[in-house]
């Protein structure tokens, strides 16, 4: 069990009397399991998809790059459709069951679908619709499940665990292609069993319905969709995270560049997200834990100078064993998502209402996917007409102009005036082992 014994500067001290008030609650265990797993699901299929389509059944890159990006794009789009529906009923749970139920039905999807383009196509866009739809409730139940005070170190337990499930995964797919000799079809029966066992999990232990106190601040059903727009804090915390999406580049890129500066052989190519996910895995806990003590502002800006010293570290002048590249890289990329991810929730939940939180949570998360996209569409362009250090130098002074940006935006204090949400707001807890 995970124990917090710090406080934030920005947030209300945490309870001195031990108890509850110091564990990290049973729903962010409860969720964090069914993350893991459904993430090894996930995974699985992620690990294998590009060599089954490119490989297996004759796509050419440029059309699985295609389908893999627009689908994202479309999953960034419906994160705001499953926000507003899970606000408007309060069934945070059941929406986020219908996406975890959704991807797991995907893996058959891509069983049945054989060779036939519109079947993969329909089966990778059922993927990641569920994926968009379950996302913001499922922050949004980290939130509400959380004293504010502690929020830093639930979302760091939370992406821990998820991490662990996204480690996981690739070597579950390649020990079944090595078991099985290359059974594609083996891989999707067992990633759709193990998506299964995260619905069932979801639904056994996951609290339901978060039911408002009397006294918490509600917000008209018409006002919700946009409605946190209406909140400066949160303009200005979207503002600065569009702002710094707009200058990160993709880890794909960052991986393409160390691959070109290191020629390293293409085998090698997919265990490179294994060692930042690893970082990432070792770091989520202790940066939550740091956000909840210093506030959330700063390490979400200093994770952004990590990245910086991603792009700065691939600039530097080649020499030296590939260690000297390879690793600092990698640990930067970890540190970057330990600082980013749980963080940027983390410290936008407070300034959103209970009732809206879902909505403003995915209006975050959409804004912030639409501008990396961005990102990425501009510097594969700029690679393509500059060459790769340019893009990257210009990629740079990019980022640096975005940090002032960010710096500038990010409120000092967001959670001085939170919503109205009493203790009796947050969801009741189950006990869990």
């Amino acid at each position: 069990m995970y124990l917090a014994t710090t406080g934030r500067r920005d947030a209300p001290a945490p309870p001195r009397t031990g108890g509850a008030g110091r564990r990290v609650p049973g729903t962010v265990l409860a969720l964090g399991t069914v993350s893991l797993v459904t993430d090894i699901s996930s995974e699985m299929v992620t690990a294998v998809l590009p060599l089954y389509l490119v490989l297996g059944l004759g796509l050419s890159p440029l059309q699985f790059g295609f389908l893999d990006g627009l689908f994202n794009g479309a999953a960034a789009v419906v994160r705001l459709l499953g926000g507003h529906a899970a606000d408007r009923g309060r069934g945070h749970k059941r929406v986020a069951g219908i996406g975890y139920g959704l991807s797991a039905l995907s893996r058959l999807g891509l069983l049945l679908a054989g060779g036939a383009t519109a079947g993969i196509a329909a089966a990778l866009a059922t993927d990641r619709i569920g994926k968009g739809i379950r996302t913001a409730p499922r922050d949004a139940l980290i939130t509400l499940s959380s004293p504010p005070e502690a929020l830093g170190r639930s979302f760091g337990v939370h992406r821990a665990m998820d991490t662990t499930g996204a480690l996981l995964g690739p070597l579950a797919a390649f020990a079944l292609l090595w078991a099985t000799a290359d059974a594609y079809d083996a891989v999707f029966v067992v990633s759709f069993c193990v998506g299964l066992l995260g619905v069932l999990l979801l639904v056994m232990y996951v609290p339901g319905q978060h039911r408002p106190a009397p006294a918490e601040k509600t917000t008209p059903p018409e006002r919700k969709v946009l409605g946190a727009l209406r909140d400066p804090a949160f303009r200005r915390i979207l503002g600065a995270a569009a702002l710094l999406g707009a200058a990160t580049v993709g880890d794909a890129f960052v991986y393409l560049l160390l691959q070109r500066r290191l020629d390293l052989p293409v085998g090698w190519f997919p265990l490179l997200p294994l060692g930042a996910a690893a970082c990432y895995l070792l770091l989520a806990v202790p940066a939550g834990r740091v956000a909840d003590r210093v506030g959330r502002r700063l390490p979400f800006l200093y994770g952004h100078v990590a990245l910086l010293g991603v792009y700065a570290t691939l600039l530097a002048p080649a020499g030296g064993p590939a260690l000297f590249l390879l690793v600092p890289v990698l640990v930067l990329l970890g540190i970057f998502y330990a600082t980013t991810d749980g963080v940027l929730m983390a410290l936008a939940g407070p300034v959103l209402p209970a009732d809206g939180r879902a909505g403003g949570l995915a209006l975050l998360q959409t804004g912030q996917a639409l501008a990396r996209m961005l990102a990425a569409a501009g510097f594969g362009a700029a690679w393509t007409v500059w060459g790769p250090s340019p893009a990257l130098w210009a990629a740079t002074a990019v980022l640096l102009a975005a940090l002032v940006g960010g710096w500038a935006l990010l409120p000092r204090n967001p959670s001085a005036t939170p919503a109205p949400e009493g203790p009796e707001a947050r969801i009741p807890e189950r006990r869990t082992a």
